[in-house]
């Protein structure tokens, strides 16, 4: 399994990206992690030669404030352009970049390609649950997508339950449609049309409308919406759990020796509440409806998250999903 890795996207890039990558290849032997940027930096960071490391010298770099499309067509000779054209010719399996999500999604969708039968991939993200009925559960799409049709929603219906069932083990998953309530005439009209077709999705367990307020509880394996909604919601997940780590920290630091003293006594327990919290460790997001598995590890990642999205990558790449995704759609036509 070669995995392409676009060593110059990312706030703390080649660094951390660098360091991640060496952590999966010395744990993970089946792999080959192939680095692209500019080959002086990347080498700057590597500490030891290791036999499943690659690296391809790319002199371009996308950075974030470069316009996506165009930033593709014209930068040619980019990290990222460079390492997608690769998985797009099957020299590697899977890219994985921290960049310009734009120029990511682009890539994805206009290098790589769709899978026939795709109208629009979207991005997938994997959560925690905080509930005992199942560990973690997957919400798409979160932010390839502004404006989604019915259309687009039931596909991401079908593509996030063959995640859940291939890579997180899920036999039947079960599938909510966010929403402003759990009736079934709740919504939009994009919401009212979508909750029919998924009724109607014989390949799918559709359990109808959910409410934000219920999706950390553990009220399906997979959320499916458009992504504006789910970008924000994303968004929210994120900032709340940052801030309630830190509103933790400020009253136990600042209300007294007792606070502090306590604060001792429940480090493991406060440790344990952030790891649950913390969504970085199941991986990146995953542009699914691709022909390739295309992961975006958040801009500001540092070596913790890049090691565990190339983990998840490898957990995809290691299944069957894309081909049965792929057969699903070809019999659709």
């Amino acid at each position: 399994m070669r995995i392409a890795v676009d060593a110059m996207g990312g706030d703390h890039a080649p660094k951390e990206i660098v360091k991640g990558s060496v952590r999966a290849a010395k744990e993970f032997k089946d792999i080959t992690v192939v680095l692209y940027g500019k080959e002086d930096a990347i080498r700057n960071e590597l500490e030891e030669n290791l036999p499943n490391i690659e690296i391809v010298h790319s002199e371009e770099v996308i950075s974030s404030e470069d316009d996506p499309v165009r930033s593709i067509r014209r930068k040619k000779e980019s990290s990222m352009v460079k390492a997608a054209h690769s998985v797009k010719s099957g020299e590697n399996h899977a890219l994985i970049s921290a960049g310009n999500t734009g120029a990511l999604l682009a890539s994805g969708t206009l290098i790589v390609g769709r899978i026939k039968g795709v109208d629009r991939p979207g991005l997938l993200a994997t959560f925690p649950s905080l509930s005992d009925k199942r560990s973690v559960f997957n919400m798409i799409d979160v932010g390839a997508n502004a404006d989604s049709k019915p259309l687009n929603i039931n596909q991401y219906a079908t593509l996030a339950s063959q995640y859940a069932k291939h890579v997180h083990g899920v036999k039947q998953p079960t599938v909510g449609l966010l929403n402003n309530g759990t009736e079934e005439n709740k919504g939009n009209e994009v919401s009212k049309e979508a909750f029919q077709l998924l009724k109607a999705n014989d390949s799918i367990t559709f359990i109808g409308n959910v409410e934000a307020r219920d999706i950390l509880n553990g009220v399906a394996d997979v959320i499916v919406t458009d992504g504006f909604t789910g970008n924000a919601v994303l968004k929210t997940i994120e900032g709340t759990a940052l801030s309630m780590m830190g509103l933790l920290k400020d009253s136990i630091m600042n209300s007294g020796m007792k606070s502090k003293i306590g604060g001792i006594l429940l480090k493991d327990s406060l440790k344990s509440l952030k790891d649950v919290l913390d969504y970085s460790k199941y991986g990146g997001a995953v542009l699914f409806g691709l022909n390739a598995p295309v992961i975006k590890t958040h801009g500001s990642a540092t070596a913790e998250p890049v090691y565990h999205t190339i983990r998840q990558t490898r957990e995809m790449l290691k299944t069957n999903m894309l081909p049965d995704l792929i057969h699903y759609f070809d019999n659709k036509d």
